[in-house]
């Protein structure tokens, strides 16, 4: 058995979910669309560099959460899955993943973005039963606007993808192969403990360590006729 692992954002959708669903947020006028907007942008920008403080942004972004119910959410996330998630799936994306399944590979999409956002694109759109992603704190059913644990993000993708590995007797060395494919410059250490790090449509940072360390680097943008399901090489 193999093992593939799947950045969301921005890799396996032509977007960041985490970004989107702050922007939808302020289209539908539950936060301040100016201030939150203006928040919102410069955090995603924060993220690009590599500079993002995590939990200062998670306080900013599970922060809405706490003032809706759980009703009111689910009914917001409806519309977002219908008017936004699903113009942001990558066809191609589907399609490296669904070669994974087919091969038996036990597969899990790895996201910094929290799970409320993104259990349900994963889950309707990717068909992945694995989901290893930020988690809300919850009290009584309720969201308290503060993450729980360590939140999937830079080495605490590392340890989470650990922690799921253990929790199923398992751990990195017993697999032949293992596949991880991320478009981000934060998602490097991760990168480096799987036996085949695949580097897909990157930012600069993550496109000059590619270089440097010869790892392959993919489109899923369609950027060359000759692609196929496993993605199209632009650089061996």
């Amino acid at each position: 058995m193999n093992l593939a692992l799947f950045d969301l954002d921005n890799t396996l959708l032509d977007g960041d979910s985490d970004h989107a669903w702050g922007q939808f947020l302020c289209d539908k006028g539950v936060v301040d669309p100016v201030e939150f907007k203006a928040r919102n942008d410069a955090f995603y920008e924060q993220y690009k560099a590599g500079t993002l403080q995590i939990n200062e942004f998670l306080d900013f972004v599970l922060a809405p959460l706490a003032s809706r119910s759980r009703e009111e959410l689910m009914i917001l996330h409806d519309e977002f899955m219908n008017d936004v998630a699903f113009g942001m799936v990558n066809e191609m994306g589907k399609q490296l993943v669904n070669w994974h399944l087919a091969q038996g590979d036990l597969c899990a999409i790895v996201t910094a973005t929290n799970a409320f956002v993104t259990e349900r694109i994963v889950r309707y759109y990717f068909h992945v039963p694995h989901l290893i992603a930020t988690v809300p704190a919850l009290d009584n059913g309720q969201f308290t606007g503060k993450a729980r644990g360590t939140p999937a993000f830079r080495e605490g993708k590392v340890t989470r993808v650990n922690a799921w590995l253990e929790s199923m007797a398992l751990d990195l060395g017993c697999f032949e192969k293992s596949w991880f494919y991320s478009d981000s410059l934060n998602d490097v250490p991760l990168l480096e403990v799987v036996s085949d790090p695949v580097v897909v449509d990157p930012d600069a940072g993550l496109r000059l360590r590619a270089e440097t360390l010869g790892w392959p680097i993919i489109s899923l943008r369609g950027r060359d006729e000759e692609g196929a399901g496993e993605g199209i090489i632009l650089k061996a």
